[in-house]
């Protein structure tokens, strides 16, 4: 057998934290752009603080609820 297909082999019993670990990347840079801006939005509007909060829970809410997706699909499918 190859060398290429050793790996390949090894790396088939780790393929779902493999898919999570690629899963977890886009929430993450979301969740990241949400408080960035968020933050930048207070900073220049502080009077619309609660609104601005608001919104940045309810999308830190979605993009989790995208990361935890991710956490389960390799279970769904492996």
């Amino acid at each position: 057998m190859s060398a290429a297909l050793q790996n390949l082999a090894a790396l088939e019993g780790n393929i779902g934290a493999v898919g999570y670990g690629l899963a977890a990347i886009g929430p993450g840079v979301g969740i990241g752009i949400i408080f960035g801006h968020g933050t930048q939005a207070l900073a220049r509007q502080p009077e619309a603080a609660g609104l601005i909060r608001a919104n940045q829970i309810l999308g830190f809410a979605f993009c989790e609820a995208l990361a935890l997706i991710g956490i389960v699909m390799p279970f769904v499918y492996g």
